[in-house]
């Protein structure tokens, strides 16, 4: 489950977003909370720990 969360972390840096500056969104940007939730979400059924 962590590696998708990251994975949805990282999918939200557009390629012209990215520098060495910027390599992860901001904790303040609200897209963070509904990708991760749901990456976790959807890992947690294929592992069968949650229920749908």
């Amino acid at each position: 489950m962590y590696l998708q969360a990251a994975i949805a972390i990282a999918s939200l840096v557009s390629p012209s977003e990215l520098n060495r500056e910027h390599i992860i969104p901001s904790v303040f940007d609200p897209r963070v909370v509904t990708a991760v939730a749901a990456a976790v979400q959807q890992a947690a059924r294929e592992e069968g720990i949650a229920r749908s």
